[in-house]
C-alpha cells in the first residue's frame, strides 16, 4: 500500500496524474528543475522539491535526484508519466530497491521491451507478426550496408532503444546509409545512453496503430481497443483517434489478440501500448511496444469510460484489474490533436517565449484540454515541444472532427509560434475527412509545398480591426497622438506585410473584454476574437490562426542584411555536434555544427565559402537564439 505519490515528471502528465491521484484521496509530490520552479504543475501538488538546473540531465533524468526527492518528502510511490525515465528499467529497479512502488511494470518487462531488437526476435518466438529487418549485434556500417543490400529499400534506421521518434531516420537512398547511421547514432545517444542500431523494412503507405493493454498481478490482461496514430511529422504523432476508421471488427480482434500475446510474453503488469503498422491489405506488423502510460491515452479513456490512470494505481496497489475483456466496451469516437510550439509553416521550427494567454476554460463543453500552461509561462527549449492536448469525443466521427477544428479556434495558445491553426486545417483537411493518410503524408505535404503548410495571410477583417485597436490605443491616454485627432494614417506589419490604413477604420469598432476577447463590429457584423497584446504588438486570433500586428518604428527600418561571415544560433537549445575548428576551409552550404531544441536537430550550413575565424560554441553548450556560433572570412573573389 502507499499513499503519497512522486511524480517524475513535468508538465501536462504531471497535471494530469495528480488529477486522478488526488481524486482518490493520494498526496502528491512535484519535482522541478529551475526552468519549472513556478510551473502549474508544482503549484498543483501538495508538496514539491526542486530536482537541479534546466537541463534535463541534471533534473528529470536524475535518478539520484529523484530519490532523494522521495525520501525528503516521505513519499512512497513513485509515477514516471511519459517520456524521461518511465522506460528505463534502472530506474524502476532503483525505485524497488529504495523500498518504493513504482507506478509501472516491473523492470525485467521493461528491459525485455526497452530493447527493440530483442522484442522483436521475443515477439516472433510469441506468433506475434514482425515486419523484416535487421537485428544483429555487428554493428558495423559496413554490415548495415550488406542488410540494407539484402533487405532492400525503403528501410528505416532505428534505436534499439528508441521512441518518440528519437533515433530514427528514413532510408530510401543507399548512399545516404553511413549519415542515416551517423545522426541516428548520435540522437540516440544524447536522448537515450544508448547508440545500437537496427533496420527495418519501411511498410510504404502504411498506417500506425497502437493497442492500450493492461496486466495485474493475477495473471489477467486485457486489451482497450485500438488507436490510430497516422498523422505524423518527422515520425512523431501529431493527432490520434479512436476508434481507428481503418480497422474492422476482424483486425481490431487479431490485433488485440496479438497485443494481449505480446504483454503476457515478458510477464507485463500495468498500462502498456502495443504498437503496429498495418498495410495497405489489413496485415499488422509488431513495430514495438511501449512500457507506459502514452501520451494519447485520453482517446481510449473518452472511448471506453475508464479513467486509465486510476487503473495504474489500483494495479499497482495489488488489486485486480477493475474490468474483464466481456466488461470493455466502446462508445463513439475520440480524436485527439497536440499542441506544439514550433512553426509548422518553417520546417516545424521549435519556438520559444513567454505565454501571453491561454484560456482552456474558453472551450466548449464536453472539450477536454489536457496542460500544465499558464499565462506568463517561459516555454523554453529545454524539454519536449508538446505543452497541450486536444481531446474530444463525439456521437462518430464527422461529429469528433467537428468539434474538435471548433475548440482549436476557440482556445489559441498566445505568445510562441504553435501548430494550432495547422491542426484546425489537418483535422478539416479531406485527406483526414476520407482517413487516407499514411505516417509520411505530412512530409510529403511539406516537400511538396502543400498548401495547408503556408502560413494564413490575415484576411482584410483582421487588419482593420487591428488599426481600430491599435490606432485606438495610439490615440489614447499616453499615446502618440491626442485624442482629439478625428483620424490618421497608421502603418500596421505583419508577418513582413506592411499596410498603410486610415485609423480608426470606417464601419468598425472594437472593445477590450475582461475575459481575453475582442468585442469587434466590422460592416455591422459583431464577432467576439481572442486576443493578447505585449507592448505596441497586438495578437489576433482569427479562425484558428494567431496574427501579429505591430505598428513599425517610423524611423528607417532596424534589420540589417544577415551576415554570411556569421552562424547564428536559429533557436535557443543546445549544440549537439561541432563540424569545423578554427582554421578550417569550408565550402558554401557545407555543416557547420548542429543546435538540437525540443527533440529536433537544426543544422546550421557555411552561406558562402571561406576559412573559419572562430568557433564559440562546444558540444553540450546551451546557446541562445541568435548567439553567434561561428564566424568566418569569406574567401577572396566570393565577396
Amino acid at each position: 500500500m502507499f499513499s503519497k505519490i512522486l511524480v517524475a515528471n513535468r508538465g501536462e502528465i504531471a497535471c494530469r496524474v495528480m488529477r486522478t491521484a488526488h481524486r482518490l484521496g493520494y498526496r502528491t509530490v512535484a519535482v522541478f528543475s529551475d526552468a519549472d520552479a513556478g510551473a502549474l504543475h508544482v503549484r498543483q501538488a501538495d508538496e514539491a522539491v526542486r530536482l537541479g538546473a534546466a537541463p534535463a540531465a541534471d533534473s528529470y533524468l536524475s535518478i539520484d535526484a529523484l530519490l532523494d526527492a522521495a525520501r525528503r518528502s516521505g513519499a512512497d510511490a513513485v509515477h514516471p508519466g511519459y517520456g524521461f525515465l518511465s522506460e528505463r528499467a534502472d530506474f524502476a529497479q532503483a525505485c524497488a530497491d529504495a523500498g518504493l512502488v513504482f507506478i509501472g511494470p516491473p523492470p525485467a518487462a521493461i528491459r525485455a521491451m526497452g530493447d527493440k531488437a530483442a522484442a522483436k526476435r521475443r515477439m516472433g518466438a510469441a506468433g506475434v507478426p514482425c515486419a523484416p529487418g535487421y537485428l544483429g549485434e555487428d554493428q558495423s556500417d559496413e554490415r548495415f550496408a550488406a542488410e540494407a543490400a539484402r533487405l532492400g529499400l525503403p528501410l528505416l534506421v532505428k534505436a534499439v532503444a528508441g521512441g518518440g521518434g528519437r533515433g530514427m531516420r528514413l532510408l530510401r537512398d543507399p548512399a545516404e546509409l553511413p549519415s542515416a547511421l551517423a545522426a541516428a547514432r548520435r540522437e540516440a545517444l544524447a536522448a537515450f545512453g544508448d547508440g545500437t542500431l537496427m533496420l527495418e523494412r519501411l511498410i510504404e503507405n502504411g498506417r500506425h496503430i497502437e493497442v492500450q493493454v493492461f496486466a495485474d498481478a493475477h495473471g489477467h490482461a486485457v486489451h482497450l481497443g485500438e488507436r490510430d496514430c497516422t498523422a505524423q511529422r518527422r515520425r512523431q504523432k501529431v493527432v490520434e483517434e479512436a476508434p481507428s476508421p481503418f480497422v474492422d471488427a476482424a483486425l481490431r480482434a487479431a490485433m488485440g489478440r496479438d497485443a494481449v500475446a505480446a504483454a503476457q510474453a515478458v510477464g507485463y503488469r500495468g498500462a502498456g501500448t502495443v504498437e503496429f503498422i498495418v498495410d495497405a491489405d489489413r496485415r499488422h506488423w509488431f513495430l514495438e511496444m511501449n512500457t507506459r502510460l502514452q501520451v494519447e491515452h485520453p482517446v481510449t479513456e473518452c472511448l471506453t469510460g475508464f479513467d486509465l490512470v486510476e487503473w495504474q494505481l489500483r494495479v499497482a496497489a495489488g488489486e485486480p484489474l477493475p474490468a474483464t475483456q466481456a466488461q470493455i466496451a466502446f462508445d463513439g469516437h475520440a480524436i485527439e490533436a497536440r499542441l506544439y510550439a514550433e512553426d509548422p509553416y518553417d520546417g516545424w521550427k521549435p519556438q520559444t517565449g513567454r505565454v501571453l494567454g491561454w484560456r482552456p476554460q474558453r472551450a466548449a463543453a464536453g472539450v477536454r484540454i489536457d496542460h500544465g500552461l499558464q499565462a506568463g509561462d517561459e516555454i523554453s527549449p529545454w524539454y519536449d515541444a508538446m505543452v497541450a492536448k486536444f481531446v474530444v469525443h463525439g456521437r462518430d466521427r464527422a461529429d469528433a472532427i467537428r468539434r474538435l477544428a471548433r475548440a482549436l479556434e476557440d482556445v489559441p495558445l498566445f505568445g510562441p509560434r504553435n501548430n494550432g491553426r495547422f491542426l484546425r486545417d489537418l483535422v478539416t483537411h479531406p485527406q483526414f475527412r476520407a482517413a487516407t493518410l499514411s505516417t509520411t503524408r505530412l512530409d510529403e505535404w511539406a516537400a511538396a509545398g502543400e498548401p495547408l503548410l503556408q502560413r494564413p495571410a490575415p484576411p482584410p477583417a483582421a487588419w482593420r480591426i487591428a488599426a481600430a485597436w491599435l490606432g485606438g490605443r495610439a490615440a489614447g491616454a499616453g499615446g502618440l497622438r491626442p485624442p482629439g485627432v478625428a483620424g490618421f494614417d497608421l502603418v500596421l506589419e505583419c508577418d513582413g506585410e506592411r499596410r498603410t490604413l486610415r485609423a480608426p477604420p470606417d464601419g468598425v469598432s472594437v472593445r477590450a473584454a475582461d475575459d481575453g476577447e475582442l468585442r469587434c463590429t466590422v460592416d455591422g457584423v459583431q464577432r467576439r476574437l481572442p486576443f493578447a497584446h505585449d507592448g505596441a504588438t497586438l495578437q489576433l486570433a482569427m479562425d484558428g490562426a494567431i496574427f501579429d500586428f505591430t505598428e513599425p518604428s517610423p524611423g528607417p527600418a532596424a534589420d540589417a542584411p544577415a551576415d554570411p561571415g556569421r552562424a547564428r544560433a536559429p533557436v535557443a537549445g543546445v549544440v549537439a555536434q561541432v563540424l569545423v575548428a578554427v582554421g578550417d576551409a569550408v565550402a558554401a552550404g557545407q555543416p557547420l555544427l548542429c543546435v538540437e531544441a525540443m527533440k529536433m536537430e537544426i543544422w546550421l550550413h557555411a552561406a558562402a565559402a571561406g576559412t573559419v575565424r572562430a568557433v564559440h560554441a562546444a558540444a553540450r553548450q546551451s546557446v541562445a537564439a541568435g548567439a553567434v556560433l561561428v564566424e568566418m572570412a569569406e574567401q577572396e573573389g566570393h565577396a
